[in-house]
């Protein structure tokens, strides 16, 4: 199996188990002298079932991240690492563009004037550049998940 096929699998169990979860609380009440629609016990073992095969996966993924060389320099599991900074970082900075460029219309010219203290110019230009390292990066990441081997 490949790394980018047990990510698609852990998502799946991801989601599933989500559902899971939504069924068991629909039916952990119920009006007294009512059944519920599903049992709760057997929801709770089809979770259980689900969490011990998403342990194993996710187990797998984690050993395999760690393991695989990503640039000569740095595990697969460091480049994920970089990534997701980046993205935090592309983030922050994506907001903050976002609250310099609100307009606050003035009515009168007694009231507050804002103005933001930033160069919005050179903050978005910083921030197309973070946006395109992440594009880089993750097209590799995702390129060496469907090259690489899942570690058993």
């Amino acid at each position: 199996m490949k790394l980018a096929e047990a990510l698609i699998v852990r998502a799946d169990y991801q989601k599933r188990l989500e559902q899971l979860k939504q069924r068991l609380y629909q039916n952990a009440k119920v009006q007294e002298g009512e059944i519920p629609n599903e049992e709760p016990k057997d929801l709770i073992k089809e979770i259980s079932d689900i969490l011990k095969e998403l342990n194993k996966i996710i187990q797998k993924i984690n050993r395999t991240n760690l393991q695989i060389s990503f640039d000569g320099t740095q595990s697969l599991s460091d480049a994920l690492t970089e990534r997701d900074l980046l993205g935090q970082e592309r983030k922050i900075y994506s907001d903050l563009l976002e609250q310099a460029s609100i307009r606050h219309d003035r009515y009168s010219r007694s009231e507050i004037k804002y103005i933001t203290p930033i160069n919005v110019k050179d903050t978005q230009k910083y921030l197309d550049e973070l946006s395109q390292k992440y594009r880089k990066l993750d097209t590799k990441i995702q390129e060496m998940n469907w090259r690489t081997d899942l570690i058993e």
